[in-house]
């Protein structure tokens, strides 16, 4: 079973934007869409390390801002004739607060 853990108000994003969330997993983009669906992304372009966090949010898509390569939030895959892909995240959002798998915030390593 799939734990999840709070990260912040749906409100705290605004539509058709993006937050950085720092796991031990990385750096992932949390996107929230014009109609309030909510897509947990790899932060970086495959193709030159873009921050997609930093991308243009289109329907269910994000375009890198620095090469226009364009991801399926859905999937992570690209788009169009690019070949790449990026990791996508278990993500919720319940009663206006936004929960992610609790596993990308535990470290690694044994401490």
């Amino acid at each position: 079973m799939t734990v999840f853990v709070d990260i912040g108000a749906l409100a705290d994003i605004p539509a058709q934007g993006a937050r950085l969330v720092k796991t031990a997993q990385g750096c992932i983009a949390v996107f929230r869409t014009a109609d309030d669906r909510v897509f947990a992304l790899d932060d970086r372009c495959p193709h030159k390390g873009g921050p997609l966090s930093e991308g243009i949010v289109h329907g269910t898509s994000v375009t890198c801002p620095l090469h226009n390569w364009v991801f399926d939030m859905n999937t992570g895959a690209a788009q169009g004739a690019d070949d790449g892909a990026v990791r996508t995240y278990d993500i919720r959002v319940q009663q206006g607060r936004i929960l992610i798998d609790a596993s990308l915030i535990r470290a690694n390593r044994a401490a």
